[in-house]
């Protein structure tokens, strides 16, 4: 018994869903446990299936529709017209008019009609998740002279087009309308926090991730290195590299080893020695807060902003 799946995927720019697609899947695994070999009609972009237009209809002795609204229209009545001579089914579809008045269906297992209402079998779907992946890119910094920022940010781009993850933006910066609508620092920090790994040019990207305990792939934009290089090394973060020595498979071991445990363990192991330093550095400041008297090692006071061009230039473009 060869049947046809069908659905909202099948048809060009109609608005398949995540949903559609898993729903797809099941029915796929319902027909087969029903011993029916099962071809899938799929339009553009999906592949791996067939095109309801050019296969011969009368290859097919049922044909399934899954999951969607559904009504007496096109392209639905162009779909069914050409493959009437087939027993037609309907699976977790919602009957736009009441059966009584139209019912296309020689079986219905609706989601929902003028005769009942039951759950959406996206409930039955399974197969993996994949990994969740928050991507915090830091703007052009024209104040450092070696700026590699597209370098850095074309091999993320590759890196992460290179495998299935669940991609999110986050913005940082709050003193203009955040591009991803975040409001607050903890806002910020909240959604960082539940990533699964965090691939960033930002070096707050990298120590909220690993405050947190999500490792983080971090890459200084600048050539040689500057204040996430000098980050890194202080922390004793592993997954670190300049925008000048990438190299695509050692971003791609890197990403991988962050996805896994052994990560996630070095990530509150950093956080954990991260605190211990931090302390003694609230114990210095607080002592030099109590005597008025410079730290030890401070170094004389330098020039003001607004006396060297180069730190005009910092203090205008840092954010």
């Amino acid at each position: 018994m060869r049947t046809l799946v069908a659905g909202w995927f099948s048809f060009e720019q109609m608005g398949a869903t995540a949903g559609d697609l898993l729903v797809k899947d099941v029915a796929c695994r319902w027909l087969a446990e029903a011993g029916h070999e099962v071809d899938v009609a799929l339009a553009r972009p999906f592949t791996g299936g067939v095109d309801w237009r050019t296969v011969d209809p009368h290859d097919y002795a049922t044909v399934v529709f899954a999951c969607g609204p559904f009504g007496n229209g096109d392209p639905v009545t162009e779909l069914l017209g050409r493959f009437e001579h087939c027993r037609l089914v309907g699976l977790d579809v919602s009957m736009l008019e009441p059966l009584a008045v139209w019912n296309p269906f020689d079986v219905l297992v609706e989601r929902d009609s003028s005769r009942r209402a039951t759950p959406d079998l996206a409930f039955a779907s399974g197969g993996p998740r994949v990994p969740v992946v928050g991507v915090v890119l830091v703007h052009r910094q024209s104040e450092y002279v070696r700026s590699l920022h597209h370098v850095a940010e074309q091999a993320i781009d590759r890196l992460l087009a290179s495998r299935e993850v669940a991609l999110v933006r986050i913005d940082t910066r709050l003193d203009v309308p955040n591009a991803v609508g975040l409001r607050t620092p903890g806002e910020v920090e909240s959604l960082i926090a539940r990533m699964d790994a965090v691939v960033t040019t930002r070096l707050h990207g990298m120590v909220l991730a690993l405050k947190h305990g999500v490792p983080a792939l971090a890459i200084d934009p600048i050539g040689g290195g500057a204040k996430i290089r000098a980050q890194i090394d202080a922390i004793g973060w592993p997954a670190g590299f300049t925008a000048d020595e990438l190299d695509d498979a050692r971003l791609s071991e890197t990403l991988d080893w962050c996805l896994g445990s052994d990560a996630r363990e070095r990530a509150r192991a950093c956080r954990e020695r991260v605190m211990v330093v931090l302390e003694e550095r609230r114990l210095e400041f607080h002592e030099a807060m109590l005597s008025g008297a410079a730290p030890a090692g401070a170094t004389a006071r330098p020039p003001s902003p607004s006396s060297h061009p180069a730190s005009r230039s910092a203090a205008s473009t840092r954010r």
